[in-house]
């Protein structure tokens, strides 16, 4: 599957520069162009990947290049007003060789919750390829404003784009991190579990997969819409040397319950929104790893055992022989859930800090008056 990509705001520009990074590493074609959108200079600067060509500046008459503040409602603004210049860019996009257009944004702050959205819409109206959306939750650490920018651009993003896969960054993050470590080893994270279903289809005629997961696999698994979990493990693969120092090829006698072990562990593990998997109208599995330990009967078992747990007669499944893999791989997607106490909590903590938020608001008003009444008489103002 080849994708547009448009990072929008700070996070949604680091991720998409770890895409171009892995895409580069593994010489894949995942992506096809990506575009970086931001109302804070520094942020562009930043980039490694994304071409400086393809870096857009919004906003300047507003904002001159310092970002909005983790105003989502400026970002919104900004993006109804500067949408031209974001849609004139991927107009540039070779989209007869795009499968679908991907919006990535932090939903925490100001740029990416405010101008994802809008540009979501937009991509929609005017082109037929499927528009998703990669959305990150913030940590509740983050503080209480992130959470109600989340909560808000989260209930708008995914009305507009044909599904919103989410990553949240509380049940990700790893103890221990800085959070600049955190970040970065987040982002490595997205862009390897994405890779592999991505790439999933691609061969370079060495090795063909059982069962192919290619573009359409991934388009009808997510065409139900709504919010999209995914998970994804990894079982290392021992290899003995051979007499001249190579590679022998891995031993296939435990191909298959690997490829199960696996595949519930990606299900069950840590998903990156967790869910009730039942909830799920839809399922995707990818196995990836040296062919000769990718049975069919392997991955045909774990299909038939994620369709079980899940409920659905809708699971989709491959494989993705990728030669001399250290590692057995599955990625699994689970579309279009519905049973997901993390957005609940998020709504609950977004409506008490906009309580809270217009209780202190009304308290500073009236302090402010306060201060400024005089004990005795009145005092006028010089105009």
């Amino acid at each position: 599957m080849r994708l547009a990509l448009i990072g929008v705001g700070q996070a949604g520009g680091k991720v998409t520069d770890a895409f171009l990074e892995y895409a580069d590493r593994t010489d894949s074609d995942i992506v096809v162009d990506a575009l970086a959108v931001n109302t804070a200079k520094a942020d562009l600067l930043g980039l490694q990947r994304v071409p400086v060509g393809n870096r857009l500046l919004i906003g300047t008459d507003r904002v001159k290049g310092h970002g909005v503040g983790a105003d989502n409602e400026l970002g919104a603004e900004i993006a109804q007003a500067d949408s031209e210049e974001v849609l004139d860019a991927v107009a540039d996009v070779p989209t007869h060789e795009v499968d679908a257009f991907m919006l990535v944004a932090g939903l925490g702050g100001g740029t990416g919750s405010g101008v994802a959205p809008y540009l979501a819409k937009e991509l929609g109206r005017r082109y037929e390829e499927p528009v998703y959306g990669l959305g990150l939750l913030p940590a509740k650490d983050e503080g209480g404003i992130y959470m109600l920018n989340a909560a808000r651009s989260f209930m708008t993003f995914v009305r507009e784009v044909d599904n919103l896969v989410v990553y949240d960054n509380e049940t990700m993050s790893g103890a221990g991190d800085s959070l600049a470590s955190g970040f970065a080893r987040a982002n490595e994270q997205l862009a390897r579990r994405f890779g592999v279903l991505l790439a999933a289809g691609e061969t370079d005629g060495r090795v063909v997969p059982e069962q192919v997961v290619d573009a359409s696999e991934i388009i009808n698994t997510l065409a139900c819409g709504g919010v999209s979990s995914f998970g994804y493990a990894a079982s290392p693969v021992e290899r003995k040397r051979g007499f001249f120092g190579g590679k022998k090829a891995a031993d296939p006698s435990d191909a298959t319950p690997r490829i199960l072990s696996t595949v519930r562990q990606a299900t069950l593990g840590r998903l990156s929104l967790p869910c009730e998997i039942t909830s799920a109208e839809r399922a995707l599995v990818v196995v990836a790893g040296p062919p000769e330990l990718l049975s069919r009967q392997g991955v045909e078992k774990a299909r038939n055992w994620l369709e079980e747990a899940t409920g659905t007669m809708e699971v989709r499944g491959g494989d993705f022989p990728v030669p001399d893999a250290d590692e057995v791989a599955a990625a699994v997607v689970l579309s279009g859930v519905s049973d997901v106490p993390r957005v609940k909590e998020l709504q609950g903590i977004a409506i008490e800090t906009q309580q809270s938020m217009r209780e202190l608001s009304d308290r500073s008003e009236t302090k402010l008056a306060d201060l400024l009444s005089a004990p005795e008489g009145d005092l006028e103002p010089l105009f």
